[in-house]
């Protein structure tokens, strides 16, 4: 079956947003810039740092996709999704909150909830929402 694959947008700061996302979570980080683009010519120059599409590939085989908001559109920042992450362990789950949480604002701390042993809840310093799980129970899909 197709998972979904988030593709979050950013005004500038992909990379740096990219890279905190990978020391935080892990994983292999691929990032492409305007400039190194096939659509590098047609890019305004100030545009030409930007990330065109990043790829981290995550531990366990999820990915998590980005890339810096294009010229002609209005960056309106990131709303209406949450990112959820289910790990194995309380101690890995813990360390993501944690790390994802540096510089954000978290707004369920982790807690005990009947569909895990450990949940919580942030935004991360770049604004993106994150739902943090560990150890889901039995009868709660991965």
């Amino acid at each position: 079956m197709t998972h979904p694959i988030p593709y979050l947008s950013f005004n500038g700061n992909c990379a740096e947003a990219m890279q905190f996302y990978e020391g935080a979570l892990g994983g292999t980080l691929v990032l492409l810039k305007n400039s190194d683009s096939p659509y590098a010519a047609q890019t305004p120059k100030e545009h030409a740092g930007r990330i065109m599409h990043a790829r981290l590939a995550l531990p366990g085989g999820g990915a998590l996709y980005a890339g810096d908001c294009p010229p002609q559109m209005n960056y309106s920042g990131i709303h209406g999704v949450g990112l959820t992450l289910n790990f194995d362990t309380v101690a890995q789950a813990t360390a993501a909150f944690n790390a994802l949480a540096e510089g954000g604002k978290i707004s369920m701390p982790l807690q005990a909830m009947f569909w895990a042993k450990i949940w919580g809840m942030l935004t991360d310093k770049f604004g993106a929402p994150w739902i943090v799980n560990g150890e889901l129970q039995a009868g709660y899909a991965k």
